[in-house]
């Protein structure tokens, strides 16, 4: 028995077989960055803007980045189908037309079956949501949207520029263009507790939304998180209450709901804590071994 509706089987109920996502940066900014909300980010935030990098450090196309991870994700997993993620900073924030050219460029190969798009909810419109919807039926559309917390207060700490409602109106737009969407939340953001975050999830469940991302809070170096860390005044979330909130978190989400992540991958080079974070495999057993354990599901508390 499944305990979650998994990303993978998901993409093997679509395709048949494995499709593996591909993650890209398109060299786009964010109006937390460039000045226009703020010029200091997310706390959290660091230079690659939780990205590959591989736009601005190896100012490499969109189609390089593709074609070097696709030599590794066919020699290593043997996939043949992949998904376009443009993932670093905010991949709705520009003009209409240079997305256009940057999401033709990533779809334009047949072994490219789908486009994840990750954004921010106050940096999309019904022009750039129906921009995403032209790609389909030929793709697998989705937008992903960071909403991190559902409680304002918490987004203001953050410095995330946005409020739930924003989020939500986002969503409903998102909708109203029939795509898929993705929410992103992260786990052990300051002043949160467990049934904060357990909240978060409730908030989502009451929204039209097709998938979760959860993450853990990476605290980098260089980032104001860093230097709250290092100054003693934030305590990472440990390993142990982590596994507790993901699987109180599933318990009440909607059983359909797809769980694209349930850890994520914290770069190696910066990360100050927490370091547990880096087992992704442990970490992803010990959340499997909860849900038998305490012969719990996905969806057994919701509604």
């Amino acid at each position: 028995m499944k305990r979650y509706r998994d990303y993978n089987t998901y993409l093997q109920e679509i395709f048949g077989e494995r499709v593996q996502k591909i993650p890209l940066d398109a060299g786009l900014s964010c109006p937390n960055r460039d000045g226009t909300l703020s010029s200091e980010g997310c706390i959290y935030c660091d230079a690659r803007g939780s990205g590959t990098g591989a736009f601005s450090s190896r100012g490499e196309s969109i189609v390089e980045q593709i074609e070097h991870a696709k030599n590794f994700l066919v020699e290593r997993y043997g996939a043949r189908k992949f998904i376009a993620y443009f993932q670093s900073f905010t991949n709705t924030y520009g003009p209409l037309g240079q997305l256009k050219e940057l999401y033709d460029a990533a779809v334009s190969r047949p072994d490219m079956v789908g486009l994840s798009v990750a954004t921010r909810p106050d940096c999309v419109d019904r022009e750039k949501l129906r921009l995403l919807r032209s790609y389909r039926p030929g793709h697998l559309v989705w937008v992903e949207f960071g909403l991190q917390s559902s409680h304002d207060g918490t987004l203001r700490l953050i410095n995330r520029g946005h409020d739930s409602t924003c989020f939500k109106e986002a969503v409903r737009s998102a909708k109203d263009c029939d795509l898929s969407v993705c929410a992103h939340i992260i786990l052990g953001l300051p002043g949160e507790t467990s049934a904060m975050m357990v909240e978060t999830a409730r908030f989502l469940a009451d929204l039209p939304i097709d998938g979760i991302k959860i993450h853990s809070l990476y605290v980098l170096q260089g980032t104001v998180m860093g230097a709250l860390f290092n100054s003693g005044r934030y305590e990472p979330m440990t390993r142990a209450r982590y596994v507790e909130t993901v699987v109180e978190i599933l318990e009440v989400l909607p059983p359909g709901l797809v769980i694209q992540r349930l850890t994520g991958d914290p770069p190696r080079t910066g990360l100050l804590a927490p370091l547990w974070t880096l087992e992704k495999q442990k970490n992803l057993n010990m959340i499997r071994n909860a849900l038998e354990r305490k012969n719990t599901w996905q969806g057994r508390l919701y509604g």
